[in-house]
């Protein structure tokens, strides 16, 4: 897992819209990037929608959603909810094993790889600021407002 301090790793993905967004894209910019396991599941609904109903108190922090997904879920689910933030496909889940945020999880005594539920605020200098790791979806958003100042 990176911590605060560490460089967040470059990536190059697609968000539901099919238009790339890239590390050196937002290069110079704060932004935040939250892994979540599945598109359209209750816990990641309830991130998801929180993470829109507070999106204009970001003040010009971009907000991703990150999920192994394809580009297709992530547009259902976005028009589903209406989430006006991109939600980046990472479908061979390179970024999220470069984050360490992929590994073996188990849910009723069976094990699968996926994701564990984490965030991170990536400074201007691409620098990790803030990690939240194994995160309850219920008033994530706020928690990640109140640190942003």
């Amino acid at each position: 897992m990176l911590s605060v301090g560490e460089k967040f790793p470059e990536f190059e993905l697609q968000d539901q819209d099919g238009n790339t967004v890239s590390s050196k894209s937002l290069a110079g910019s704060k932004y935040v990037i939250y892994f979540y396991p599945k598109d359209d599941t209750p816990g990641c609904t309830t991130e998801a929608c929180e993470f829109r109903d507070s999106i204009g108190r970001f003040r010009g922090i971009k907000v991703f959603g990150v999920s192994p997904d394809s580009v297709a879920s992530h547009k259902k689910f976005a028009d589903k909810f209406g989430l006006p933030f991109p939600l980046l496909a990472d479908e061979g889940h390179r970024l999220a094993e470069a984050c360490g945020v992929w590994g073996e999880k188990s849910l009723y005594g069976k094990k699968y790889m996926g994701v564990f539920r984490t965030t991170f605020v990536v400074g201007p200098d691409g620098k990790i600021e803030q990690v939240w790791q194994n995160v309850k979806p219920d008033g994530h958003a706020q928690q990640v407002l109140e640190s942003l100042g």
